[in-house]
């Protein structure tokens, strides 16, 4: 099975003062991200807005992530659909842009049945030419797929790994690698001897998070730290007080397509203020 890495982040999506994707901030931002703990990423997932992206966008944000990689990191597609079709269109022209893997996500809002869910993710790996990525995420999709469904897709040809977003579902599942989808489930991923996290507080504590892989013995400590953090970048919908953080940061994120919108005055004062109590601002700024 190969390895797509430890620490993935999940990133974000940048765009300029007309909400056009900025690519120059986006391969910066990433140069970054990999010089600070991660090494490979998920590109056009939830967090990355794919679902205000037009597909012309969306592969070519994933064509550029290819071409500009930093060394040694791994790109991960997501490629996911409620809509079957879409979701082979995607994975095939993702495939065909050199990524490693695809995350694809439990079609949402159809609520399937089992057997439409093992129908539409073998037709998705049929499309694929590399590992895909199974993404639980209950919350948002209103379907979760528990882990007897797991083993069963499994058993289809490409299907090596599922990132779980599900804590109740958390345990290893025979026949696929299992990355923890929320950051505060990372360390008991890596616990159970499995192979990391999709994660988002990587954007601005990744250093930490490689801590947290690399230093075991110091892993409950070091998460105890980040609480603050995995709770601030989710006050509200994400990923709006991720872009906030990074912005406070100094990158260049600028805002968030309809329906997101940007931190309200409250919100980005609980991040900045979350970022003076890590030690990532000086001190609070009006």
């Amino acid at each position: 099975m190969p390895d797509l890495g430890t620490v993935i982040t999940a990133i974000v999506t940048p765009f300029d003062e007309r909400l056009r994707v900025d690519e120059d901030a986006f391969v910066a931002l990433m140069h970054h991200l990999a010089a600070n703990g991660s090494d490979g990423f998920v590109v056009c997932g939830t967090t990355g807005e794919a679902s205000t992206l037009t597909d012309e966008e969306h592969l070519g944000l994933v064509g550029l992530a290819v071409r500009e990689r930093p060394e040694g990191v791994t790109i991960i597609a997501g490629a996911g659909s409620n809509d079957t079709a879409h979701a082979i269109a995607l994975t095939a022209a993702a495939c065909e842009l050199g990524v490693d893997a695809v995350l694809s996500v439990t079609p949402y809002y159809n609520r399937p049945s089992r057997r439409g869910i093992l129908a539409h993710f073998a037709a998705v790996a049929a499309a694929s030419s590399v590992p895909v990525v199974l993404y639980n995420i209950p919350s948002r999709t209103a379907t979760d797929m528990p882990n007897d469904l797991l083993s069963q897709l499994a058993q289809i040809e490409r299907i090596d790994f599922v990132k779980q977003s599900n804590e109740a579902n958390l345990a290893s599942v025979d026949g696929l690698r299992v990355y923890a989808g929320n950051d505060d489930l990372f360390a008991r991923t890596l616990d159970m001897g499995e192979p990391g996290g999709i994660l988002v507080a990587s954007h601005i504590v990744g250093p930490q998070m490689r801590r947290m892989a690399e230093e075991p013995d110091q892993r409950w400590a070091i998460d105890a730290t980040l609480q603050d953090v995995y709770r601030t970048l989710f006050l509200t919908a994400s990923p709006t007080c991720t872009k906030a953080a990074l912005e406070l940061l100094g990158h260049r994120v600028g805002g968030l397509r309809l329906p997101m919108v940007e931190a309200d005055e409250a919100e980005r004062d609980a991040v900045r203020e979350m970022l003076v109590r890590q030690g990532l601002l000086g001190h609070v700024t009006a």
